[in-house]
């Protein structure tokens, strides 16, 4: 039987089918779950869902208390095509109506910064305040397309970034005198510190506004002309700012955008001539590449941070990129250069003097990071070999969990997840549900959309397990926060 699909548009916004708890349910093809989440979320009621369905009022009833499951094939394509629910999400092929109802293609006051323009100074101040501007007057709808919009890859990507590796050139002087001080500028520093430190802790966008609203101004204070050392500071300045955007934005499951903002950050430090943490954007680019499964383009990333810094980062800059090399190689299945890149990023953390002697964006690259990210990559490779790998990512991870603590935020949280999930590849469902209810808890305590993502996909884990009583109940926990 041919469905034919939602002719008035889908029932279910993007915002909703975006949501972690109904992706969780649909796939699992838990729909008393899905219509209880759409019900309270999409605002429909039961007969709207009936009807939509070509279902009976009963028969939703029915669905809804848990008393009959969905196994038919011909229904879970009426409740897939009735709601406009994408096939993938419930096992299906592509529907025929898939991409009627796509969204309006973004504006031009919606599109990224173009990347093919030179690499002036000015050009990144202008690229700046059009960005800010845009986003500081974004609408929840707008922000919302921005979730689902993909991330540029492969050439697309990379080419336009070359000229990170050319010196800045130097356009005409603004007439405009400027009057910010040293200590104006001074303060602004302190204050991109501090935005950075708390999205390190805590994760999430919940203060991207006043991020975006500190990095406008520093725009508008760039269009004036300011004196050689301010403008050199101000551009720094522009560059922290603008990568704490990024992973705000990452954050809060905005990719395309954090990529734009980290794009924005590499321009800031190449005109502020702050290669270093130029580099620290690229390796942030790369992370966001492997996040999104593209192992290659982040290793390109990486070798074009570490080619355009050689000689002028320091030892905790070095080994950061060599995890991030790492990772690329973990993700690739390649095990040999994954130690390998693993043993120089040891060695040079090791050679690694106070952490004030180098700049406070990297302090937090110690070895409780290192065991971190290294017990991570070690669970990648377990997941296609549990009994080589999962021991020795637990011991990695527990390292750094003994190390860092809840303070860490989202990278406590990460790591409780990562720990949990080794739990259940090694086979041990005991200590899986303990570490899990960890996870839970250390979860709850971020607004991270990572977090989330990560913990929806412990989810997992739990399902096919209903026999057990302690799984049950955590299942229900991890479904509980995700629901929030």
């Amino acid at each position: 039987m041919t469905h034919p699909g939602p002719t008035q548009g889908p029932l279910l916004s993007a915002e909703l089918l975006a949501r972690d708890d109904l992706r969780l349910a649909l796939v699992e093809h838990d729909f008393a779950a899905a219509f209880r989440l759409i019900k309270k979320y999409g605002g429909l009621s039961q007969n709207r869902i009936a009807s939509a369905c070509q279902l009976t009022p009963g028969k939703v009833s029915t669905i809804t208390s848990g008393s009959q499951k969905v196994v038919s094939f011909d229904v879970i394509a009426r409740i897939a095509d009735g709601l406009g629910i994408p096939g993938h999400l419930v096992g299906l092929a592509a529907r025929p109506w898939e991409g009627r109802h796509s969204e309006p293609p973004e504006t031009a006051q919606d599109s990224p910064p173009a990347d093919d323009m030179p690499w002036h100074p000015e050009v990144t101040t202008a690229l700046a305040a059009q960005l800010t501007g845009t986003d500081l007057a974004m609408d929840r709808r707008t922000a919302t397309r921005l979730i689902t919009a993909a991330a540029l890859t492969g050439t697309t990507l990379l080419d336009p970034l070359e000229g990170w590796l050319a010196p800045p050139a130097r356009g005409e002087e603004r007439r405009r005198p400027g009057r910010l001080s040293t200590h104006d500028v001074a303060q602004l520093e302190q204050t991109a510190v501090a935005f950075r430190r708390w999205d390190h802790q805590f994760g999430g966008g919940l203060r991207s506004k006043a991020v975006l609203g500190q990095l406008n101004d520093t725009a508008a204070a760039l269009e004036d002309h300011q004196s050689p050392e301010v403008e050199k500071r101000l551009y720094r300045v522009m560059a922290q700012l603008s990568g704490t955007a990024a992973t705000m934005s990452w954050d809060s499951g905005h990719q395309r955008h954090a990529q734009d903002y980290y794009r924005l950050a590499l321009r800031a430090a190449h005109a502020g001539d702050d290669i270093p943490f130029g580099a620290n954007v690229l390796a942030g680019m790369a992370r966001q590449m492997l996040y999104t499964d593209r192992p290659t383009d982040a290793l390109e990333l990486v070798r074009l941070a570490q080619d355009g810094s050689r000689g002028l980062s320091g030892p905790r800059v070095r080994a950061m990129l060599h995890t991030r090399e790492a990772w690329a190689y973990a993700a690739m299945g390649r095990v040999s250069a994954f130690r390998r890149a693993t043993g120089q990023a040891e060695e040079e953390l090791a050679s690694a003097g106070p952490q004030k002697d180098e700049p406070h964006w990297i302090s937090y690259f110690d070895q409780a990071e290192l065991s971190g990210v290294t017990g991570g990559r070690f669970l990648d490779l377990a997941r296609t070999d549990p009994r080589g790998h999962a021991e020795t990512a637990a011991e990695h991870i527990r390292t750094a969990l003994d190390a860092r603590g809840t303070e860490a935020g989202r990278s406590h949280a990460l790591d409780q997840i990562g720990l949990a999930e080794t739990r259940f590849l090694a086979g041990d469902l005991s200590d899986a549900v303990a570490e899990t209810q960890r996870a839970v808890a250390a979860a709850s305590l971020t607004q991270s959309s990572r977090v989330r993502t990560q913990l929806g996909a412990l989810y997992q884990y739990t399902v096919g397990r209903s026999e057990s009583r302690a799984v049950r109940e955590v299942r229900d926990s991890i479904r509980e926060l995700l629901a929030n």
